[in-house]
């Protein structure tokens, strides 16, 4: 099943994952469980109820809102780390994306003037495919087009792709991210 997260690029809109979701969730694009919170909002009994509330389970990913290639991602396997996360990221962004962990394959589409072009999938040898993994040559992820995923997904993630784009007025050429597991 592919869950398209906050990383389609090229528009204003599309850097703010927060009203990426929202967009996304209009238009039946799944996405994983989230809830966002301000800097200024937080307290550990607030933090608590939006987990409750949201119904997210650890292990959870904390991201600033408007932050790109995958810096200030983190996975939070309890609440305590959970909490020391927000503290420390909170120093640099105010506001974040809370969201259900999804495990599985890494998969990228890239769309150019509206036309899904492939889809490729991402194998680091690190916990997720960070920062390091996406730009440092020696973190040595593997990179395999196209995605060893069942046809029928392959097209689909083509389709989402291409209607992501257009959701959210994106031009040129963007990349869309999913993780792709089966349940």
């Amino acid at each position: 099943i592919p869950y398209t997260h906050s990383g389609v690029l090229s528009s204003m809109i599309a850097m703010n994952k927060y009203f990426s979701k929202k967009l996304f969730i209009k238009s039946k694009i799944r996405t994983p469980n989230y809830f966002f919170l301000d800097r200024k909002d937080y307290s550990d009994s607030n933090l608590r109820n939006k987990l409750r509330r949201n119904k997210l389970k650890f292990p959870i990913v904390i991201k600033p809102n408007s932050e790109g290639s995958s810096i200030g991602v983190k996975i939070c396997k309890n609440f305590n780390s959970l909490k020391s996360q927000f503290k420390k990221l909170s120093k640099n962004y105010e506001s974040f994306i809370f969201e259900t962990y999804i495990p599985g394959k890494e998969i990228q589409v890239a769309v150019m003037g509206g036309k899904s072009i492939g889809a490729i999938e991402l194998r680091p040898k690190r916990e997720f495919y960070d920062y390091d993994a996406k730009y440092k040559k020696s973190s040595k992820t593997l990179h395999i087009m196209p995605a060893e995923i069942p046809k029928n997904k392959y097209e689909e993630v083509l389709r989402i792709s291409k209607k992501a784009m257009k959701i959210l007025k994106c031009r040129g050429i963007i990349r869309c991210d999913f993780r792709f597991y089966k349940n």
